[in-house]
């Protein structure tokens, strides 16, 4: 059942990102020759209009067919009036990033519903950003302990610098050289430490050992879920949307600095997995994990591989910019490379996920 829903779900994101595309080029006066969920072999198909609406056997993707406008064949065009290439490249443009924008929205949306639901602290999203800077506990050996701080302290001050949430407060502590100067709201007290922080390896959130300035201290954990109004929710969607793409552009960058490995990069089977299990897990963990997984479909998309919604935008932004097309023979060569690039990449992400199912 879990990877049934797994599989809806991913359909589902991909159904929405087409469907930002389809929406576009309609409006700009595009021709949709087909949209599939899928590919391969139809299992459905019928036609509404200009459109073959189709389910296809193999549900890791899907694809909106635009008349003049073939990823398989970038030479095969058509200078219709309705066609994809008889479009100014702001207009095509615009109809590529329709379907990236789709998955922010999907995005953004969803973390609004888990937002109005009562959302409890979790490793999916940015929750130090919502917590008070009020201190939970220490750490063994702590400088902020050794100086005089208890449980229950609020900061307020760190070198003259206001501190509003939790993650202000790790920020300033990392940025600023030498001993700290704590202001502290103690009751109804307010009082004044100086700490000198330690220096210690930990690991980053991808994985690297980093040296980081610390104090010793944890945030205390609310026992109650986060409450958000609507306008506060927001808020929130709109935050954790553009922390979660933040965070895939700076893995994808780690990614090809080296600095975390291509072992860890995972395909479609740790996404199935990983979701089948958060199925499982309640609904506000579902929802988090399928805005993450949007995110990242959004982000994927505009990296500049020719094949992808990025190298077409690539293309067409040097077409806006010359005033003429790029040459068709290096174009239909980068495209060969491009797919190429991303069969890669998914035979090294299954080849990952078999490695870690097998041991």
């Amino acid at each position: 059942m879990g990877i049934f829903i797994a599989l809806l779900i991913l359909s589902l994101l991909i159904f929405f990102h087409e469907l930002g595309h389809f929406v576009v080029a309609r409006a700009v006066g595009v021709k949709v020759e087909a949209f599939s969920i899928g590919f391969g072999k139809k299992i459905i198909s019928k036609k509404l209009g200009d459109t073959v609406w189709a389910v296809s056997i193999i549900p890791l993707g899907g694809y909106v067919k635009m008349k003049g406008q073939d990823d398989t064949n970038p030479l095969a065009k058509s200078q219709d009036r309705d066609s994809y290439n008889s479009k100014k490249p702001w207009q095509r443009i615009i109809i590529l990033l329709a379907g990236p924008f789709a998955n922010f929205l999907v995005a953004f949306l969803l973390y609004f519903s888990a937002s109005q639901m009562g959302t409890y602290l979790s490793p999916l999203f940015d929750y130090s950003h919502y917590l008070n800077p009020i201190i939970g506990e220490f750490s063994k050996e702590s400088p902020a302990k050794n100086a005089g701080l208890k449980e229950g302290d609020r900061v307020l001050e760190i070198n003259g610098i206001e501190v509003k949430r939790w993650d202000n407060l790790k920020d300033i502590i990392e940025s600023q050289e030498g001993v700290l100067n704590f202001k502290i709201q103690r009751g109804n007290r307010v009082l004044e430490f100086k700490i000198e922080p330690t220096i210690k390896k930990l690991k980053n959130k991808f994985g690297e050992v980093i040296e980081r300035r610390v104090v010793g201290i944890a945030p205390q954990i609310p026992k109650d879920n986060l409450e958000f109004s609507p306008i506060e929710g927001i808020k929130f969607a709109y935050h954790e949307t553009v922390y979660a793409s933040t965070l895939i552009f700076q893995s994808i960058q780690k990614l090809l600095t080296g600095a975390v490995p291509t072992k860890e990069l995972g395909g479609v089977i740790t996404i199935v997995d990983i979701t089948a299990k958060a199925s499982q897990s309640g609904i506000l963990i579902l929802l988090f994990l399928t805005a993450l997984i949007s995110v990242n479909l959004g982000v994927l998309n505009l990296l500049p591989i020719p094949a992808l919604d990025g190298g077409h935008i690539m293309f067409n932004l040097y077409e806006l910019i010359t005033r003429k097309p790029p040459n068709e023979d290096i174009m239909y060569k980068l495209t060969i490379m491009g797919w190429i690039i991303l069969l890669s990449l998914m035979a090294l992400g299954i080849y990952n996920d078999l490695n870690k199912i097998l041991g």
